[in-house]
């Protein structure tokens, strides 16, 4: 099957160093497409670059599209030695930006991508030109998924001997059929995700080892942190929620009518807290709007940032 990243992008996989939020250097994968303006899609917990793969064409007609994949995910480095913490991920993400990026950027991000992506819009306003969030998870009281839940629950050490043991590969026909089901419960329309789809969604946890390790670490962070803020414990969600009235920036606040992980109302919510911002309700979608519903998601995109004239 033809190299995705080739078939994509002009350059093909490139690789990005950036210091990570322990100060140790991390190869990060992007591809980019399209020039003018920075826009950076920014996928969600247990995704990858691939997510984006119907959004990078239209988009790059207007502007200079970048993806990667966050540290841990995709086809970036897997560093299995040492201990994430939270917010590790907002950290690594302004490294990013700052290596790519001579302005400040569009980011258009999914899910967990997009609590991120919030996070970074009051940490460093400084980088975001505008910003579009997907449902968001912003407001979850757990974690929406039975495997999420599971993953999150077993030492990490199981784990990782699970992902050296390589059962993934082992049982890849097996593993690819358990993904497929799971990835169209999320879907308006579950006959879109094609075998290619399937292939490529879990081409990273079958042939890249640390890739189930890395998902499960985050799961646990995820989880903590809902834990944390269910006792009244310092958490990141609560400082997130608290401070969104920070975000100036030109703000899209996008949500799957059908998302049965994270309802709309949160959308409205959030919309509600955000001082410069729309709400748009994408009709016929479920979680993974980035895949159920591309063409109505890319529209809302390129509308509500030709209306702000960055697009030109």
């Amino acid at each position: 099957m033809k190299d995705w990243w080739q078939a994509t992008f002009p350059k093909g996989r490139q690789s990005l160093v950036i210091t990570d939020a322990k100060g140790y250097p991390v190869q990060i994968a992007y591809g980019e497409k399209g020039k003018g303006k920075p826009l950076i899609l920014l996928h969600g917990m247990g995704s990858w670059s691939y997510n984006w793969r119907h959004s990078i064409a239209p988009l790059s007609k207007y502007f200079r599209v970048i993806c990667f994949d966050a540290k841990g995910f995709g086809f970036s480095e897997k560093p299995l030695s040492r201990r994430e913490h939270n917010g590790h991920q907002v950290i690594e993400f302004q490294r990013i930006i700052q290596e790519l990026c001579d302005e400040p950027a569009v980011i258009v991000a999914e899910s967990l991508g997009g609590l991120v992506a919030l996070a970074l819009a009051q940490e460093h306003p400084q980088l975001v030109g505008q910003l579009v969030v997907v449902n968001v998870p912003v407001f979850a009281e757990q974690l929406p998924h039975w495997a999420m839940w599971l993953l999150a629950q077993t030492p990490l050490e199981v784990i990782q001997t699970i992902d050296s043991l390589r059962l993934a590969y082992l049982f890849a026909p097996l593993f690819r059929e358990i993904m497929a089901i799971e990835r169209r419960r999320v879907l308006f329309e579950p006959s879109i995700l094609t075998q290619e789809d399937v292939y490529w969604i879990t081409y990273p946890f079958i042939e890249l080892p640390g890739t189930v390790a890395k998902v499960a670490e985050e799961l646990q962070i995820a989880a903590q942190e809902i834990e944390n803020w269910q006792a009244n414990k310092p958490n990141m969600l609560t400082k997130i929620q608290n401070n969104l009235s920070s975000i100036k920036c030109p703000t899209l606040v996008l949500w799957g009518d059908q998302d049965s992980w994270f309802p709309a109302s949160h959308g409205e919510k959030l919309h509600k807290y955000i001082p410069n911002s729309k709400f748009q309700i994408l009709s016929n979608c479920c979680h993974d709007a980035s895949t159920g519903a591309f063409e109505v998601l890319n529209a809302a995109i390129i509308e509500f940032l030709r209306d702000s004239d960055l697009s030109k």
